[in-house]
């Protein structure tokens, strides 16, 4: 399998694969490339409506032309890898971040939540992520503020009043059952709309809202019927 950054020529059969419908699985195939590398490309050049070869090429040289050298990874890292292979754990963060993207989260919230997700105490402070992540506090707190309002972080402090970013078993699953109530409420919303408009649009309004009804109150049965899995500590339980 090739390494490397892609060839020109690669960035136009990408260009290709997605105007011809093909899922980023199947251009990886062509291009014998892994198709994280694929996706990320895409999402880092305008997404599969807007990516253009010859954009995404000359970026992707004035990004490698502006990038300073990195610092250590041992000053970066906020924890330790314990024996594991740093360069793993660094293409895993990245691939666990481009599915986040895909599905729907903004880069830089992405990134900060594959960290909390993947350092061993599933807590890190704002300086933590920041220094780990070589973004701002800035960048931090607006990321930490939208993983809050999805419910997929929480905050808590330690003995010296420090803030801590924290997911755990149960955040993920509250973040389920705020979903359920977001469709809820959309079902409510729609509702309201039938005797306001009647006709063709009330007709509309309802079958919308009983769907939202019926996929809010799926997602609530099945999150109280999995949420024992969640209390599962040791992987190889299961190996």
């Amino acid at each position: 399998m090739p390494g490397g950054r892609l060839t020109q020529q690669e960035r136009q059969q990408i260009a290709l694969g997605l105007g011809d419908g093909l899922a980023y699985a199947e251009i990886a195939r062509r291009l014998d490339r892994p198709t994280s590398t694929i996706t990320r490309e895409v999402l880092r050049n305008g997404g599969p409506t807007g990516y253009r070869a010859d954009l995404a090429h000359r970026a992707t040289e004035r990004r490698a032309h502006r990038r300073r050298p990195a610092a250590p990874r041992s000053v970066q890292t906020v924890r330790p890898v314990d024996g594991r292979d740093p360069e793993a754990i660094r293409e895993y963060e990245e691939a666990f971040t481009t599915l986040l993207m895909q599905q729907g989260l903004p880069k830089m919230t992405a990134r900060v939540l594959t960290c909390l997700f993947t350092t061993e105490a599933g807590s890190l402070t704002a300086a933590e992520l920041a220094r780990h992540l070589q973004i701002s506090a800035a960048s931090v707190s607006k990321a930490v503020s939208f993983l809050e309002s999805q419910k997929l972080v929480r905050r808590e402090r330690d003995e010296r009043r420090r803030e801590h970013y924290v997911v755990d078993n149960d955040v993920w699953y509250q973040s389920m059952i705020a979903s359920a109530r977001s469709h809820a409420e959309f079902a409510e919303t729609a509702r309201r709309g039938v005797d306001v408009l009647g006709g063709a649009a009330a007709v509309r309004l309802e079958n919308i809202a009983r769907f939202m009804d019926f996929v809010g109150e799926n997602i609530t049965r099945a999150a109280n019927q999995a949420r024992e899995v969640l209390t599962t500590e040791d992987p190889g339980r299961h190996g």
